[in-house]
């Protein structure tokens, strides 16, 4: 018996690195796995089913349930085509884990508006559009009068929270989506569904460009960037037992699970009347000398 058995989850971007750890655990758990995944290069170019058929292989070899879908998230009815796809194969839907991304890494001078727009493209709208559809189905269920214990859970990222040198693109979008599971909690919890997101640190195709020599921890007693560190906390969400936890962002990194404390109201300065302009920096600076220090931007 696992924390999962019975549930159904849809896992983007689930052929590799984290979305492949997390469909094994999940499996491993009792869980029904939707496979999705397009099979895009990093950058998100062209096209390979066979990735996802690989890990609905292995999953099925152990003794598991899994099916691999190749419908693209951020189309919005291939979207609904892959939450239609998990109830048809396993009869209902409970879990979606955002997992899709790319990256287009670029100094802010030098970006361009199309990288700009795919990597917006990818990580918003993909968000957005599986997410909405499960929504749709899970707000029926509960207007029936069915509890779907539903789970969303998102992925943003250390550089979505402090911001990241050359990824401008990408730390804006995945810090929307870091305000966007916040909305998702405060708007959906009365139809019986969760929304929090992680900001994973582990070994990628990604994190293996942009940080080689952190990421290089395979030959350590605990392989700290192993992306099934990552695992256990996400089936956890996804499971019935994390009903009551919604509208957090976890960071995750070995065996280190932090919950992040978000946007909060720091100092205040209070005239109580009307600021003249050659007042204000004075005011600044007792502000930012009262202010708890920002993490710094990644690469500064």
């Amino acid at each position: 018996m696992g924390i999962c058995d019975g549930r159904t989850v849809i896992i983007t971007g689930a052929a590799r690195g984290l979305g492949r750890a997390y469909a094994l655990a999940f499996a491993a758990e009792g869980a029904n796995v939707v496979v999705n995944d397009i099979g895009t290069s990093l950058g998100g170019e062209g096209r390979d089913t066979s990735a996802a058929d690989e890990v609905v292989a292995e999953i099925i070899a152990a003794s598991g349930k899994a099916i691999a879908n190749y419908e693209d998230v951020t189309d919005w009815d291939a979207a609904g085509r892959i939450v239609e796809a998990a109830i048809a194969a396993f009869g209902d839907l409970h879990v979606v884990v955002n997992n899709a991304g790319i990256v287009r890494d670029r100094m802010f001078v030098s970006a361009t508006i199309e990288e700009w727009d795919a990597t917006m493209h990818v990580h918003l709208r993909g968000h957005f559009c599986i997410s909405r559809h499960a929504v749709n189905y899970w707000r029926a269920k509960q207007k029936d009068g069915r509890d779907p214990g539903a789970r969303i859970i998102n992925t943003t990222s250390g550089a979505g929270l402090q911001g990241s040198i050359a990824q401008a693109a990408y730390s804006t979008a995945k810090g929307g989506i870091a305000s966007l599971t916040l909305v998702q909690a405060a708007e959906l919890g009365r139809y019986g569904i969760t929304a929090n997101a992680l900001a994973p640190s582990a070994r990628t195709r990604m994190t293996e460009q942009a940080f080689a020599d952190k990421m290089a921890t395979q030959g350590a007693d605990f392989d700290v960037m192993d992306p099934a560190n990552i695992a256990p906390a996400v089936v956890w969400l996804g499971s019935a037992e994390s009903r009551d936890v919604t509208g957090c962002v976890f960071e995750l990194e070995g065996g280190k699970i932090m919950i992040e404390d978000g946007w909060r109201e720091g100092p205040v300065v209070d005239k109580s009347a009307r600021w003249q302009p050659e007042e204000v920096g004075a005011a600044v600076e007792r502000l930012l000398a009262a202010r708890t220090p920002p993490r710094k931007v990644w690469g500064s």
